[in-house]
C-alpha cells in the first residue's frame, strides 16, 4: 500500500487508520492473534505512554513489541530484568578513559537509550532498579553524575510481568504503577491460532516484516492524536468514570488525575486508528479497563471473595451515567 505525504497526514484522519493498518498487517506476518493487545500497544504508542503487559511465559510478549519497533523503524533494546541487576545497567555508567596523557570521564549510555525499551519481568528487578526507570519514563531524561541526558523521541518503556511465579520478585508499588498509562493482559491463543503459531514456526523459514513508517512520522501521529476533538459531555463522563473509582464500594484506593488524562488520550488515539475524527462513547468505555485496571485496588473483602479489577471497571461504566 502506498502511504500517504506527511502533509496529507495531518489533514485527514481516514489517512491514518489505513497508515495503522498498513502496520497491523506487517505485524500479523509475524504474530498470530493477540488483536486486542496489539491495538492497545498502538493506541498507548499514540497517546505517548508507556504499557504493563502482563502474560503467562511463552505468548509472545517480546516478538510482538519487537516487531512494532520494526515497523515503524525504531530502536529497541531489551533488558532482563534480574534481583542484581544496578540503576547504572539500565542508565549507563561513567568510565575513566585516558586521552592525550589525560584521564577524563566519558559517560558510556545505557540501554534505556533507545525508542523502545523492554523490561522483561520488572518485578524481578530491586526496588532501586525499579525506581531507575522513574525519571527515564517520566521526566524521559536520565542524570548520571552532574550531568542530565535527554532520551531520544519517541520514548516508550514496555514492562513485562509473569503473574504465575511471585517468588522473588519486588511488586511494584503504587507510585510507579502509576506511571503506567496502560495495563494490558494477554491470553493463551485459541486451537486455530496455536496451529498457525506451530505451522508458521516450524516452516523453513521464518516470516520477516517491513518498516512501514519512521520515527519522525509517529511523532507527527502522536501530535495528530492530540488534536481528536471530544465533545465536553464525553470529557465530563471519562472524568465521572474516574472519580467514580475513589467512592466506589470494593476499593480501597481509587485512581489519580493521570488516569484521567490517560483515558481521554486513549480513546483519542483510538478514535484515530479506527480513521475516525472524533471520540465516542465506545471508545471511552472500550479504554477504561487498561487505563483502571492497575490503578485501583480492592479491599480485602473484594480479594477474599475473588472480585477482579476489571468486573469493578465494568461496574462502574454501568453505573456512572
Amino acid at each position: 500500500m502506498e502511504l500517504p505525504s506527511l502533509t496529507d497526514l495531518t489533514e485527514t484522519y481516514h489517512n491514518t487508520g489505513n497508515i495503522i493498518t498498513s502496520i497491523v498487517g506487517e505485524v500479523e506476518k509475524v504474530v498470530v492473534g493477540q488483536k486486542v493487545a496489539l491495538e492497545h500497544l498502538l493506541i498507548a504508542l499514540l497517546a505517548g505512554g508507556h504499557v504493563l503487559l502482563e502474560s503467562y511465559p511463552g505468548l509472545g510478549k517480546t516478538l510482538m513489541i519487537n516487531t512494532v519497533a520494526r515497523t515503524m523503524d525504531l530502536s529497541f533494546s531489551r533488558i532482563q530484568c534480574t534481583p542484581d541487576l544496578m540503576p547504572s545497567d539500565i542508565t549507563g555508567t561513567m568510565i575513566v578513559e585516558e586521552y592525550a596523557g589525560e584521564k577524563r570521564f566519558r559517560f558510556e549510555r545505557g540501554p534505556v537509550f533507545a525508542n523502545i525499551v523492554l523490561a522483561d519481568e520488572i518485578n524481578r528487578a530491586s526496588p532501586k532498579t525499579q525506581s531507575a526507570f522513574l525519571e527515564a519514563m517520566q521526566e524521559k531524561q536520565i542524570t548520571a553524575g552532574n550531568e542530565t541526558y535527554k532520551l531520544d523521541a519517541p520514548f516508550f518503556v514496555l514492562a513485562t510481568q509473569n503473574p504465575i511465579e511471585m517468588e522473588g520478585t519486588f511488586p511494584l508499588p503504587e507510585a510507579q504503577l502509576d506511571r503506567f498509562m496502560m495495563k494490558i493482559l494477554m491470553d493463551y491463543p485459541t486451537v486455530v491460532e496455536e496451529r498457525a503459531i506451530v505451522s508458521r514456526y516450524t516452516a523453513a523459514s521464518e516470516p520477516s516484516v517491513n518498516r512501514v513508517i519512521g520515527a519522525d512520522t509517529l511523532l507527527k501521529l502522536q501530535h495528530l492524536t492530540r488534536e481528536v476533538p471530544i465533545s465536553e459531555e464525553l470529557t465530563s463522563h471519562a472524568i465521572n468514570i474516574v472519580t467514580a473509582t475513589r467512592k466506589w464500594k470494593n476499593l480501597e484506593y481509587g485512581s489519580s488525575p493521570r488516569a484521567s488524562i490517560a483515558l481521554i488520550l486513549t480513546a483519542k488515539a483510538r478514535a484515530l486508528i479506527h480513521g475516525r475524527n472524533f471520540v465516542s462513547n465506545e471508545d471511552i468505555h472500550t479504554m477504561a479497563p487498561p487505563i483502571l485496571r492497575h490503578r485501583i485496588i480492592l479491599t480485602f473483602e473484594a480479594e477474599r471473595t475473588g472480585v477482579t479489577q476489571d468486573q469493578i471497571v465494568a461496574e462502574i461504566i454501568n453505573g456512572v451515567k
